[in-house]
């Protein structure tokens, strides 16, 4: 296959993967995801665990994919961060911290941020990422959020069904006056897209520019001399002939469609800007989807047009190909902004950075030397920009967001500081190793690479990063899924890139880059002559647990190694899906899951997807479809039951379909026949199902709004979401040694929740007026983790959980072996677990010494009591 018709064949199934056959599902309606939010708050509020605290683990490292960026105008150290499933995030102190001000809302997506001009308190922002990603995940919003306290609090403001939401103009003249260019659906059309307006603060909104039912606007720009001024930038997702160019002279009642001098035909997403020095100047950095000229170039690519009267005559400027800035990925890149002193100085974004000081004729990187307020070995810049803000009264100053996070120059560009201390990363897998404290977690990202951590690491101590690298790639990120400890060595990573990209690292050799000196590349090779493997974009593989050197594989065939990966045979016919009825992540109908039976060796599961569940009794000798009854749908999850054999269950997501209902499935006959457990779960995407290990009834969910327990097996659910901000929980995994669930989130990085409450909840609990939880010992300072010298975080806490059967006020004394109080803290308890954490000071400040306690929980009708040890500091090789 020549590297052309690769290129046009990963076109074409983008197009088929978000235009697809789009009446062959109905979405979700924006009332129903609605209700759905609102039963999830209620489920949440009314949780017999509502009271419990969840810890953010990090890492702060890697950064994450920055969709927007917006500063107050004359207030240049405050800043806002829009991540692109990852919430808003707030600096006041220009980068050194940061703070999440859009945490509980019922959308954590961002696709713009907007600060009024005239009132920096004023701040709106739009939801769903603006970029309709044909791999992972591009997460739809809920409309527009308004805030009139810099992010103290927010309100909905509607457009709830634009679902992605491109750009956000406030008028300067009066913050009540706001322009929404809204994308709409990005799998299916809908009615809810172009350009909306309000002049109430949005109270009402009219919808002013209306293209098509699957053309909504990206981007918009406004005239900085005439705010009645606007230009608009329709977009038929991934490319069409109705998107283009508009403009309007009278605040958006009457556009006009502009084509003079700009590309007809097939056109995909622009960027637009007016140079603030001249308004007569404006750009349009657009992907030009008509055909190539070169033989390994499916379509032109970006190109840069400029007018020099206000948007009514165009003319492309750049002389320089721009194909390697953004080429047959236009459709996630487009960015233009003019230098605010300077109408011909212009920065373009795309997979690099480019800047032009010549009219957008010619072009240079962006400088890429980067220095990093938490030291890793990562040395260029990272790939895949997607926004950046000019300081208007200092040019030279810059701010740049990509998927590694957020970046500053004071050098027009040319040396960076990364912020790397936001975290923010986005996860799609999770794990954990045993014996040893603290334990290690593992987790596989979006674009930054493949980390693991302490388990005791904190995200709130103000020292240095915890985490480390399990590799990087030569651009400082690279997509990782799976992440797995060998059980055998804990020197040993298995990981993999897209597509089957999988292997091995030790991960104290001496080199972390991927495809180094201490990496064994154990990518499944067919046999020469033989058709080659096929594997989607996210691979799933794990470790037997019957044997520690045993792998397995899922891509078009399930495949099999006995060597580590050394050497792989097949062991299936090839069960994928037509890829042509799907719309999924470059779809190729492959294998999404695998599992295997804990009682029989060979008894194997695996889920496509396009929503096939296959079964082998006999270690891939013979397959059997088992089903015929199932929601043709993405397979998220298929796990065989570790506590009953012949017992499976299947969780689906809509995802692909704009479709949030809660697919989950049990069979008790090894699926033969199905039932749904999905009860009272909030209609959202299930992204994974675990079944405790240690106990046979409970089982936890992973959904598009948070975590669920069922300690019924799934005849009811309960919230496990407490204080946990929303977020996509994409994979989770129980700690049994220790008790303890960690998540995955698609946005906020991982979690820790303790589990012991929550397992001993009505074991002699419930009954009572008041309860105290047996409380875990603390060791009273963090010892050199790894033993490497230098890691001294934080000093940890302790967290006691209670159960009080009604809301009311809470006292927790603390005294010493000698009866003497130590610290006393009060709270206001709710009816079920709740948790208060001690940060082991005395009521002077001073620091608590190494000995037994007693806590005392007191309120108006009861008292419980109970004793725990704080231990002294463990020493480590690293002291001698």
């Amino acid at each position: 296959m020549t590297t052309h018709s690769i290129l046009l064949s990963r076109h074409i199934a983008l197009l088929v993967a978000i235009s697809g056959p789009l009446s062959a599902q109905a979405p979700t309606s924006a009332a129903t995801r609605m209700a759905a939010w609102a039963h999830h708050q209620e489920l949440t509020a009314h949780s017999p665990f509502a009271g419990m605290q969840w810890t953010a683990l990090g890492p702060r490292i890697n950064g994450g994919r920055v969709e927007a960026i917006a500063v107050p105008r004359g207030n240049s150290s405050t800043i806002y961060v829009g991540m692109a499933a990852g919430s808003v995030w707030k600096t006041v102190n220009n980068g050194l911290t940061w703070k999440a001000v859009f945490t509980h809302q019922s959308s954590f997506a961002v696709g713009d941020i907007a600060v009024a001009p005239s009132n920096e308190k004023v701040v709106w922002v739009g939801t769903g990422e603006a970029q309709p990603r044909h791999s992972g995940y591009a997460y739809p919003g809920t409309g527009v959020f308004k805030s009139v306290d810099a992010g103290v609090t927010w309100q909905h403001m509607g457009l709830t069904d634009t679902h992605h939401i491109g750009k956000i103009i406030i008028d300067p003249r009066n913050p009540d006056r706001v322009y929404v260019g809204a994308l709409g659906h990005f799998w299916t059309p809908n009615a809810e897209r172009g350009v909306f307006r309000t002049t109430d603060g949005g109270k009402h909104w009219s919808k002013v520019l209306f293209v098509t039912d699957s053309t909504g606007v990206v981007d918009m720009a406004m005239d900085p001399r005439d705010p009645n001024t606007l230009y608009a930038w329709a977009w038929q997702m991934p490319g069409g002939r109705h998107g283009g160019l508009y403009k309007t002279t009278d605040g958006g009642t009457t556009w006009r469609h502009i084509t003079a001098g700009l590309p007809r035909g097939l056109i995909g997403r622009a960027g637009l800007d007016v140079a603030p020095s001249r308004p007569n100047v404006v750009y349009a950095y657009i992907d030009n989807q008509a055909p190539g000229s070169a033989t390994d170039r499916p379509t032109i690519g970006g190109e840069v047009y400029r007018s020099d009267d206000r948007g009514e005559h165009w003319h492309k400027v750049n002389r320089d190909d721009l194909y390697t800035v953004f080429g047959e990925f236009g459709w996630k890149f487009g960015d233009v902004r003019v230098s605010p002193a300077n109408p011909d100085e212009i920065f373009i974004l795309g997979n690099r950075g480019m800047h032009s000081t010549d009219g957008g004729k010619t072009y240079q990187r962006i400088g890429e030397q980067v220095l990093r307020l938490h030291d890793s070995p990562g040395k260029a810049l990272h790939l895949d920009q997607h926004e950046i803000w000019i300081d208007p009264a200092n040019p030279d100053r810059i701010l740049l967001g990509n998927d590694g996070g957020v970046f500053q120059s004071y050098d027009r560009g040319q040396t960076w500081l990364h912020l790397n201390n936001i975290p923010a990363v986005q996860f799609y897998f999770i794990a954990a190793d045993t014996g040893a404290a603290p334990y290690r977690v593992y987790g596989g990202t979006q674009d930054n690479a493949a980390v693991y951590g302490p388990s005791d690491a904190r995200v709130d101590d103000a020292t240095a990063e915890a985490w480390r690298y399990v590799y990087l790639d030569r651009w400082t990120g690279g997509d990782s899924y799976v992440t797995i400890p060998d059980p055998t060595d804990r020197r040993i990573v298995y990981y993999e890139h897209q597509n089957g990209d999988m292997l091995r690292m030790d991960i104290t050799g001496t080199s972390v880059a991927s495809g180094g000196p201490s990496t064994v590349n154990i990518r499944p090779q067919a046999p020469r002559g033989e058709a080659a493997y096929r594997f989607g974009w996210y691979t799933p593989f794990f470790i037997s647990q019957f044997d520690p050197r045993t792998l397995y594989v899922g891509g078009n065939r399930a495949l099999k190694s006995t060597d580590r990966g050394d050497h792989w045979a097949p062991i299936s016919p090839d069960l994928s899906d037509s890829a042509s009825e799907l719309r999924g992540a470059v779809p190729v109908g492959t294998i999404t899951m695998l599992s295997e039976s804990r009682f029989l060796p060979g008894h194997l599961f695996a889920g496509t997807e396009g929503g096939t569940i296959w079964r082998s009794r006999d270690d891939g000798q013979s397959w059997s479809r088992v089903s015929a009854a199932l929601p043709k749908k993405w397979v998220s999850r298929v796990i065989a039951s570790t506590h009953r054999e012949g017992t499976v269950y299947a969780a689906f997501t809509g995802y692909r379909q704009d479709d949030c209902t809660a697919y989950l499935y049990v069979s008790d006959d090894s699926g033969t026949t199905w039932r749904s457990i999905a009860g009272n779960l909030p209609a959202a995407s299930i992204n994974v199902i675990k079944e405790d290990p240690l106990h046979r009834d409970v089982l936890y969910v992973g959904t598009d709004l948070g975590v669920y327990v069922s300690r019924d097996r799934g005849i009811t659910w309960q919230s496990l979401s407490a204080d946990l901000p929303t977020t996509a929980v994409h994979d989770l995994v129980v700690q049994a040694e220790n008790r303890e669930l960690l998540i995955a989130t698609y946005g906020l990085g991982a979690w820790k929740l303790d589990l012991a409450p929550v397992l001993d909840l009505g074991v002699g609990t419930q009954d009572k007026v008041l309860a105290l939880f047996q409380p875990r010992a603390v060791r009273l300072d963090y010892y050199p983790w790894e033993t490497v010298p230098g890691d001294r975080r934080g000093r940890p806490v302790a967290t006691f959980h209670y159960y009080s059967n009604a809301p009311e006020a809470i006292t927790l004394v603390v005294k010493d072996s000698a009866n003497r109080v130590v610290a006393t803290l009060a709270a206001t308890s709710v009816a079920g677990v709740n948790a208060l954490t001690w940060n082991l000071l005395d009521s002077n400040g001073r620091e608590a010494v190494a000995g037994a306690y007693t806590i005392e929980v007191r309120s108006a009708r009861a008292r419980a009591r109970a004793t725990f040890a704080l231990l002294p500091r463990q020493r480590s090789s690293s002291d001698e």
